[in-house]
């Protein structure tokens, strides 16, 4: 697992909106740290205004790894992303500087903290079967099936998830077990390994003081009160769409190619999609990229709250967490 080949590794996470990237640049030169994204829609390129991605005057004040690697019409699963950040961290370490892992992406985290859970390895006869079956029966077909066999996945999978859904029953087929009880079996041993606890202003205190007794923290998450959170979402949409997201939005539909499933999903773009397409105008758009992020938001500190390895700390704090001095 990468934090444990790489000890020195620190992470600073929390919902969108909360601060992350103007603290990391901070703690990266306080703390000799080049930073690694972990924000699955900062991959793209030509997707900047609407992902928040750091200006080229911020990567050159701070080295940062993990953006505009892919094209909008490629995909990126969790796998991928975690082997690139293990090179990335190799390489950074080889330069003498610590990895500083700066994001939101719940997945990307949870798989950085206790690793994947693998499942058997892909049968391709059964996939292009599943797949050729989805084509003709439809997709709903498919999803019914799951439903049947594995009732917990089928719940939480949207029909039109057919590369999901294809995995849950192509697990089945090979194991004769549900994935989600193969899910649950490694939830269980991951539990195991989590420490309990969050970080307080007494803990931060403690870390100031130069405590031998108080372990610090690896993974820091912003913790910003609701009222604030969302303050700060709905203004920095405002700022995006004053930047030129529509224009952004606008120059990637005219790209040779169309974005993929992963990247068209992601936050704002597709609500302006819909405004350029006449289904809503502009003030309505705002509100729905506002009320979208803030439900993103919740979602992320949802699981935050269930990933005790992330310790929550009010931005002020994170210095002292981290041995540093303001």
């Amino acid at each position: 697992m990468i934090l444990d080949e790489y000890p020195q590794a620190l992470i600073l996470t929390g919902p969108t909106g909360s601060g992350k990237s103007q603290l990391a640049l901070d703690l990266a030169e306080r703390l000799d740290a080049e930073i690694l994204s972990m924000d699955s829609m900062a991959l793209y390129r030509r997707m900047d205004i609407g992902t928040a991605k750091p200006t080229a005057q911020e990567r050159r004040r701070v080295p940062h790894h993990l953006l505009d690697v892919l094209e909008p019409w490629e995909s990126a699963s969790v796998a991928w992303w975690l082997e690139r950040a293990a090179e990335c961290c190799r390489a950074i370490s080889q330069r003498g500087k610590r990895p500083l892992f700066v994001g939101g992406t719940p997945l990307y985290l949870k798989a950085l903290l206790y690793g994947l859970f693998e499942g058997p390895p892909a049968e391709e006869s059964i996939r292009r079967r599943l797949n050729a079956e989805a084509a003709t029966a439809g997709r709903m077909a498919l999803h019914t099936r799951l439903a049947a066999v594995d009732p917990v996945s089928a719940a939480r999978l949207h029909p039109n998830d057919v590369r999901r859904v294809i995995r849950a029953l192509e697990v089945w087929e090979l194991t004769g077990r549900p994935i989600s009880e193969w899910q649950t079996q490694w939830l269980e041993s991951t539990d195991r390994q989590r420490p309990a606890g969050s970080v307080s202003d007494r803990m931060a205190v403690a870390y100031a003081s130069g405590s031998s007794s108080v372990a610090r923290p690896r993974c820091l998450c912003l913790d910003l009160p609701r009222s604030q959170l969302y303050a700060r979402i709905n203004a920095r949409v405002e700022k995006m769409i004053a930047a030129g997201l529509v224009e952004e939005v606008r120059a990637l539909r005219q790209l040779e190619r169309p974005l993929s499933r992963e990247a068209a999903q992601a936050l704002g773009y597709k609500e302006v999609f819909a405004y350029l397409d006449g289904h809503a105008d502009l003030t309505e758009t705002i509100q729905q990229i506002q009320k979208r992020s803030r439900q993103y938001a919740r979602r992320q500190l949802s699981w935050f709250r269930h990933l005790p390895p992330c310790q929550p700390i009010r931005a002020e704090l994170t210095f002292a967490a981290w041995g540093l001095t303001i």
